[in-house]
């Protein structure tokens, strides 16, 4: 109690302020001015454990205790466990898959169905419709979202534009489903029930979406990719040659969709798919799978296997994108995103326990003096919290608990909040490297973030929409007084 008396006392938002101003500079440092690309692997690690040390150094100082700080960052990490395994166990399923043939086989007959001119905006529906029945951009990504990629880098088109399509797509389903974890999320936060939440978001969902599918329209109708379609021939007759290619495939991520549709957690749907995947691959790739083992010194299935589950397998191609394309790494390919959401958590847990983000919330909550200035200032707390905590729950519970009263207070329903909360707080979330959405998506399609957020547009279209409606005082719904109603209903009757 003495030491928050004394926090209470000390701690101020310039010094609150310290560890986030030291994460941005180092940061822009690191990626700008000296690793570029290369600064995921490893380095902004270092730098968002240091930024973690300077946030406890400075709650410290201000009077927070050290078992404080550690308790905090403990937590912090222990709620990202759900996020870490299901990372370890997408490696898992990718590797199941490639080895399987059921990506390859998605990159085959999407070849033959999808041009270039059309790709992105189909590309963008089709995540949609997955993420929407679902309820699950992770899992969108991770079975459609990486056959589509490939099916991209196929056709010639920019791997940067296809998998801002595919989230913004994955994004918007996920947004809307009522088998979301944040669409539930919300408006618990905000006081309000779910399917008052998403009929509310409609109003700014659907606008930024149908801009988002005009722009990929647009851009797709310049693009032919740089293959021809006689060039397309040789790639899908090596697939061909490659692998026993059957639509009979299909009925793996079929069935991982069907489980999340009934709503089984996606731990297990996933580690279903990938143990389906693994038994599909002794029964239609047995002569790949001679192959392969072949070149191991026991020539066991069961190790090569193993290894496409846990580690690279090279598969046997000449075409120099199916070289590309047709290599799966299995576990250890995600732990140096484990790595990144762990050393983010340190971060954000330090920054949490040390009181600092309720400091520069409550400081924020000063500039709500109207309607659009409640609603920016959510949208900045939001991106803020996405940022130093790394966290797209936290940037919903959080900013949800501070602002709550503050939107009864100027008479706004709470759908209101629930709604800024989801168009600010979920979707810019995958917008920065070092989140655990963006960290994860990068990772898994196999695209750097600051690569792909230029084509992401639903993504930054959402808080952008949600700010012109509160502008323009565009479905803005006002809190009814008890004797409103009770009159209301009087004159129904």
């Amino acid at each position: 109690m003495q030491a928050d008396m004394k926090m209470e006392k000390k701690a101020s938002l310039a010094i609150a302020l310290v560890p986030v101003i030291f994460l941005i500079i180092a940061l822009s440092f690191n990626v700008i001015g000296v690793f570029g690309d290369d600064a995921l692997s490893g380095s902004n690690q270092f730098i968002l454990m240091m930024s973690g040390a300077v946030a406890a150094l400075m709650g410290l100082l201000t009077g927070t205790k050290w078992e404080t700080v550690l308790e905090g960052i403990e937590d912090s990490i222990k709620s990202t466990t759900g996020a870490l395994i299901i990372l370890l166990l997408i490696g898992s399923l990718a590797g199941a898959w490639m080895i399987s043939g059921i990506v390859p086989a998605m990159i085959y007959y999407g070849l033959k169905i999808l041009s270039p001119e059309i790709f992105l905006p189909a590309s963008a529906l089709i995540c949609a419709m997955v993420s929407l029945a679902t309820g699950s951009s992770w899992s969108t990504s991770a079975t459609v979202g990486i056959a589509l990629i490939g099916i991209g880098k196929a056709l010639g088109l920019n791997e940067a534009m296809v998998a801002g399509a595919v989230i913004s797509g994955a994004y918007f389903g996920d947004k809307l489903s009522p088998l979301s974890d944040t669409t539930n999320l919300a408006p618990a936060m905000a006081g309000t029930d779910l399917f008052t939440h998403i009929r509310y978001m409609l109003y700014t969902t659907i606008p930024s979406f149908v801009i988002a599918l005009i722009l990929f329209t647009f851009i797709g109708l310049g693009q032919s990719g740089s293959i021809s379609i006689d060039e397309i021939q040789p790639l899908l007759s090596e697939l061909e040659s490659t692998y026993n290619l059957s639509p009979w495939l299909f009925l793996v991520p079929a069935l991982v969709i069907f489980l999340i549709i009934k709503k089984m957690p996606a731990l297990p749907a996933i580690l279903i798919g990938t143990l389906a995947g693994i038994a599909f691959a002794p029964i239609f790739q047995s002569e790949l799978l001679a192959e392969l083992s072949s070149s191991l010194s026991d020539g066991s299935y069961y190790k090569l296997l193993l290894n496409a589950l846990t580690v690279e397998v090279v598969y046997p191609s000449t075409h120099p994108i199916l070289k590309e394309l047709l290599v799966s790494g299995g576990m250890v390919s995600m732990l140096n995103t484990v790595w990144l959401i762990i050393a983010a958590m340190i971060f954000g847990g330090s920054m949490e326990a040390s009181g600092f983000l309720k400091i520069i919330s409550t400081a924020l909550l000063k500039l709500a003096t109207g309607t659009f200035s409640l609603v920016a200032t959510t949208v900045g707390t939001c991106g803020l919290v996405n940022i130093t905590a790394s966290d797209q729950y936290l940037a919903i519970v959080l900013p949800g608990r501070m602002y709550a009263d503050a939107y009864k207070k100027q008479g706004l329903a709470p759908e209101n909040l629930s709604r800024t909360l989801e168009d600010s707080g979920t979707v810019t979330s995958v917008l920065i490297p070092h989140n655990t959405c963006g960290a994860y998506q990068s990772t898994v399609l196999g695209v750097d973030t600051m690569a792909y957020l230029p084509y992401a547009f639903f993504n930054y279209l959402s808080p952008i929409t949600t700010l012109i409606y509160a502008a323009m005082g565009w479905k803005i719904k006002k809190l009814i007084s008890p004797e409103k109603e009770a009159v209301k209903l009087t004159d129904h009757e």
